[in-house]
């Protein structure tokens, strides 16, 4: 494949790379620790259930899904990509 000056495997190098930073970015957000027992931001009840599904969970099903929701809003740009196929 032409890549005009790149080197050879540079294109998989850089798939591989913005696979990895994505792999380590939801590792990050993954909860560590014990369980709340309420919401750290709107102070609800966290069930049971979600505790023992979700360890170290720290947040209430719906407060989890607006700031899923803000995190995703942000997502998407590949910093990684050449100058040329951010221009396109």
């Amino acid at each position: 494949m032409a890549t005009g000056w790149a080197g050879d495997g540079a294109v998989q190098d850089q798939i591989d790379a913005t696979i990895k930073d994505g792999i380590q970015r939801v590792r990050d957000q993954l909860p560590r620790g014990e369980s709340l027992k309420r919401c750290e931001e709107c102070d609800a009840k966290i069930p049971e259930g979600r505790r023992k599904a979700l360890p170290g969970v720290r947040l209430c099903v719906a407060c989890q899904e607006v700031h899923d929701g803000e995190s995703a809003a942000g997502a998407g740009y590949n910093r990684r990509g050449s100058k040329d196929s951010q221009l396109r």
